[in-house]
């Protein structure tokens, strides 16, 4: 049996490398240099340049062609092209003229009759004779003089083919077809680039997630969502760098192959499918792109290419066109043109592949790269499918986000059933889940925000289709007016309850350092500074300060809890204003109208370029402004991605009319790496050590930080800072101070006797804590501290704090003796788990007594 079996291996073996010359026969063909040198190439080998997809500029031509494709072959110095069609007319000679443009400029011109070179097909073209025809043109090093090397390896080579045909008995252009030349380098490579960016988003999404329903205490989990990485910035950066393309400008191919990369994230997903029934939802409507600067195919476009000069061709330089076509054709070798039938072996094995397709209708020629409908074009999506595009796949992105949480919820009921769940920090998801669905939903509908109002309004610019102008119309109200209608009944509901009161203030300017080096001045708001700041003041202006009082809580003398500390509000309207600081909780109304505004110049004003631009631009300096004055984000890497990175990419992108995008997204990345890292933090924050011990520092100061905001509350905060930037720290003395102390266990801590007569005791009773004035890091000359009685209660031991016990009621001679620190000293309201004093030494201050 073994040896049936290797000698039918053997014999099938032998049976290939028998085959093996001739299927390399078939694929190659010998070429004769003028040297006498005889060099063997593949029919089917990548040349220099090719054309790819072409689309009839001349609308309607009069020659239906169905077939276009011309390449450059490098190592022979030839030039291969095929044709295939049809025609309607009866009977016609022609001249055909070929153009090859780079850059804006002619670098190759062509013009032969077809029966000097021996095209039957076309001599004459006849209605009941398919077109059919090739060639294979040899050239001298003086004829592509003018191609410069770069053009052969540059990404994204920005040129054209343009075929022409003439009739002989009028010399009126019948027909014109323009395809894109390409050297088959890009940066467009959607399913490698975007699949890449695709599994950082779901990265950022899936850390947020966790971080959303990971947790036991509802203001911990608040903050801890708040710092993570939003997955609503992401999407921002990278709906910015497509939608950039939007601008009303003729756009280099490079930087419209870069955005075809981030096409997804706005909704513009090609698949044949839906392209193919949208089409027949639109019908013949298919609105004008020439109103959007670019040339769209099927229309009259006879400037392609820089036009033609009808003299060149048939008069003044008919002898140079045609000597150098008659040339050309008789110094050609038929043995290669014989093998040029191969070409027409498409999508075969050994056939020719280095072709482009005739564009479907609506898209503008290949080549012009001219506003939205250019940018659209690198996907292949029509500007006339661009809304109902968008529209479908974010309702397909709302019910996958609304399955994917539903599938997580069974899981972990299953988990439950099976006793295989043992933490019960998910049990607030288990119980809410739905809610938290709500919110996911909400997220998505800010994400795709500006991409349904651009599409909408782009659609009411573009016109096309009635019907589908009306569901554009449906869309932006429901998605406008909704949002609109949800931000405002937030703030309504948040401050309903209070006064406005609009009171005296002043604008100081006041000297700064930016990056500790560069002198700048500064404005502050006088208000906003406490008394006797040490800063120097440089000038005063008046001003005025719009203050909301809210409405007395509860108790009467109250005030109602900041938004961030609402349970019922922040339940509703945890989707709009979970990323904002505290203080800045309202910034989810500016920042929609912002949106709203950006939307209107890109897709209203499409048609102005200048109105487009310079409005943009307007919008996006003050928009900047305000983001820096604002910094409305909770965490220290959104507040840099967006304020800084994001909008001044988009400054200087509407400013010069170019694309600085390729950074920001990088950088969007790298924080989405470090988002994921610290959210790995946030879930285990229980844990005593997780990961690489030399992170174990940085980890417990990270926690630390967290923790601390999310005991503060917005007001004492600004109060802490506010003192800490009184400080003059220029004139300070030295001073000792404890960064940390660490309690041992005591034998009277077991004493249980002993610790009730403690107390009991009524001198015990009542601790007079000093506060420091610079946030709690030690007591020390210059530092103003504010003292403040605390009820006595028993805390962790870990909670040591800076305090100072009173004892003037005592006699001279009297001491008060004390059981145990953690159970004599209280921490004070409102600093549980800011780590100051604690056993793990955030710069605790020491304790003494008098």
């Amino acid at each position: 049996m073994a040896a049936r079996l290797l000698h039918t291996l053997r014999s099938a073996l032998l049976l290939l490398l028998l085959l093996l010359p001739l299927a390399t026969a078939q694929s190659t063909f010998s070429y004769t240099t003028p040297d006498g040198e005889v060099i063997t190439l593949a029919d089917n080998r990548a040349p220099a340049l090719y054309t790819g997809n072409f689309g009839d500029c001349l609308g309607p031509s009069a020659v239906n062609v169905t077939r276009f494709d011309a390449s450059f072959y490098q190592d022979n110095m030839t030039v291969a092209f095929h044709i295939a069609g049809n025609t309607q007319l009866v009977k016609e000679s022609i001249m055909i003229f070929i153009g090859v443009y780079a850059y804006g400029e002619s670098r190759f011109e062509l013009a032969f009759d077809p029966c000097k070179a021996n095209i039957d097909s076309l001599c004459p073209m006849q209605a009941n004779v398919s077109i059919e025809t090739g060639g294979l043109i040899p050239l001298s090093p003086a004829d592509i003089a003018n191609i410069p090397s770069i053009a052969l390896s540059i990404p994204d080579f920005e040129g054209q083919a343009v075929l022409r045909m003439f009739a002989n008995s009028t010399q009126a252009e019948i027909a014109c077809y323009t395809a894109v030349v390409t050297n088959g380098a890009s940066f467009s490579h959607p399913k490698a680039v975007g699949s890449i960016v695709g599994v950082f988003v779901a990265l950022a999404l899936a850390a947020s997630f966790a971080t959303t329903v990971y947790g036991d205490d509802d203001a911990q989990t608040r903050t801890h969502y708040a710092h993570s990485l939003s997955v609503l910035v992401v999407f921002a950066v990278l709906q910015s760098a497509f939608f950039t393309g939007a601008l009303s400008v003729n756009w280099p191919s490079v930087l419209v192959a870069f955005w075809s990369n981030f096409a997804w994230a706005s909704g513009m997903i090609y698949t044949n499918s839906m392209q193919s029934a949208i089409a027949k939802a639109v019908g013949t409507h298919r609105g004008n792109t020439t109103q959007l600067g670019a040339a769209g195919a099927g229309t009259d476009a006879g400037d392609v290419g820089g036009g033609y000069d009808i003299h060149k061709i048939y008069k003044r330089m008919a002898d140079v066109y045609l000597g150098k076509g008659e040339r050309i054709y008789a110094d050609a070798d038929p043995v290669p043109v014989s093998e040029l039938a191969k070409r027409t072996l498409a999508n075969s094995t050994t056939g020719f592949r280095f072709y482009g397709d005739l564009v479907r209708e609506g898209l503008p020629l290949p080549g012009n790269y001219s506003g939205f409908a250019g940018t659209l074009y690198e996907v292949g999506i029509p500007a006339s499918h661009a809304f109902l595009t968008g529209l479908i796949w974010v309702l397909i992105a709302l019910l996958v986000i609304l399955g994917c949480i539903a599938l997580f919820k069974a899981a972990l009921e299953i988990l439950a059933r099976v006793k295989m769940l043992k933490t019960t920090r998910l049990d607030g998801f288990r119980r809410s889940w739905l809610v938290y669905a709500g919110h996911a939903c909400g997220r998505t509908l800010l994400a795709a925000f500006f991409p349904l109002l651009f599409l909408s309004l782009f659609q009411f610019a573009y016109t096309g289709s009635a019907p589908v102008v009306a569901v554009a119309a449906i869309v932006f109200i429901l998605v406008f007016g909704g949002v609109g209608a949800l931000a405002a009944w937030a703030l309504y509901t948040r401050l309903h309850g209070g006064a406005w009161v609009s009171e005296p203030d002043r604008l100081l300017l006041v000297p700064r350092r930016v990056l500790r080096i560069i002198p700048w001045i500064g404005i502050r708001r006088q208000s906003s500074l406490s008394e006797g700041h040490g800063r120097k003041r440089l000038a005063s202006l008046p001003w005025w300060r719009l203050a909301h009082t809210p409405s007395a809580g509860p108790r009467g003398g109250e005030e109602q809890k900041p938004t961030a500390d609402g349970e019922g509000w922040m339940a509703r309207f945890a989707w709009l204003a979970a990323r904002f600081r505290a203080e800045r909780w309202w910034f989810f109304a500016p920042w929609a109208c912002y949106e709203f505004v950006r939307a209107g110049f890109y897709a209203g004003a499409s048609g102005s370029p200048r109105v487009q631009v310079f409005g943009l631009l307007v919008v996006e300096v003050l928009a900047f402004f305000g983001l820096v004055a604002a910094k409305p984000f909770q965490g220290k890497r959104l507040n840099g991605l967006v304020v800084y990175g994001l909008g001044g990419s988009r400054v200087v992108s509407t400013a010069l009319s170019a694309a600085f995008d390729g950074v920001l997204i990088i950088a969007t990345m790298v924080a989405v790496l470090v988002g994921a890292w610290t959210s790995v933090w946030s879930v285990t924050r229980r844990r005593e050590e997780v990961g690489p011990k030399r992170l174990a520092g940085v980890r417990k100061r990270y926690l630390a930080y967290l923790a601390g905001e999310t005991a503060f509350t917005w007001r004492e905060k600004k109060e802490v800072i506010e003192r800490a930037e009184s400080v003059d720290w220029g004139d300070r003395t030295p001073y000792f101070k404890v960064g940390s102390v660490r309690r041992a266990p005591k034998i009277e801590d077991e004493d249980e006797v002993f610790q009730e007569e403690i107390g009991r005791d009524p001198r015990a009773v009542e601790d007079l804590v000093v506060e420091d004035g610079v946030g709690g890091m030690g007591v020390g000359e210059g530092a103003e501290g504010r003292v403040r009685p605390v009820v006595n209660k028993r805390v962790s031991r870990a909670f040591s704090v800076a305090s100072t016990r009173s004892v003037s009621s005592l006699p001279a001679a009297a001491v008060l003796a004390r059981g145990s620190w953690s159970r004599d000293v209280a921490s004070p309201v409102g600093w549980e788990g800011r780590g100051h004093g604690r056993s793990c030494g955030d710069g605790g201050g020491a304790r003494t007594e008098d």
